[in-house]
């Protein structure tokens, strides 16, 4: 398995739509950075957010998830509170390649803030945008731009194709669009 350079990244996403849209090269005055690096891509965060609050005063339940637990949100900014978690949703659209994994890393520039970033991998086969989660550590309010970056990917090519992919099992947050909340598979009754 090894680290996929600029150039596989560029030519896997102008000749096989890997990422959409494509931003060859790292755009990076003014703006947290985004865009393709030497050993990744810098993805963007679009303006879209789900932000957490306890108004509802609901648990949080990863296999029966309320949406009152969320507030929707849209704006060139968003402000994460003390203590709290926003979910969003990266601009660039992924179509994965069946021999790759992509691994996701939060930007320093955040994490210098308190801001934590949380992406699960890519695997192999998935297709869709990228429902990041993002925490503010912090006991102040927070900042996040939309359109500008949020996190690095890291892509993985392995020695040989998997023997089954994220596609093949038909993943339930395959081809998501928009920000995805915690899904479930319901489990078949017994007849």
């Amino acid at each position: 398995m090894g680290l996929k350079s600029d150039k596989w990244i560029r030519k896997m996403s102008q000749e096989e739509c890997m990422i959409t849209p494509f931003c060859d090269g790292l755009v990076g005055k003014g703006v947290v950075s985004y865009g393709l690096s030497s050993y990744g891509y810098d993805i963007r965060v679009s303006d879209e957010f789900k932000i957490f609050t306890n108004i509802n005063a609901q648990v949080v339940d990863p296999k029966d998830f309320d949406d009152n637990n969320v507030v929707d949100f849209k704006g060139n900014v968003c402000i994460v509170p003390p203590n709290s978690f926003a979910l969003a949703r990266t601009i660039e659209y992924f179509k994965m390649p069946i021999d790759t994994l992509a691994i996701c890393l939060g930007k320093s520039t955040y994490a210098r803030c308190g801001i934590i970033v949380n992406v699960t991998p890519f695997e192999p086969g998935f297709e869709g945008h990228i429902t990041i989660e993002i925490s503010n550590t912090t006991p102040l309010p927070a900042k996040i731009y939309a359109n500008e970056g949020i996190a690095q990917v890291l892509f993985l090519q392995g020695d040989e194709v998997c023997e089954t992919n994220y596609r093949d099992r038909k993943g339930k947050y395959q081809h998501q669009e928009g920000i995805t909340l915690p899904r479930i598979l319901k489990t078949q009754s017994k007849s």
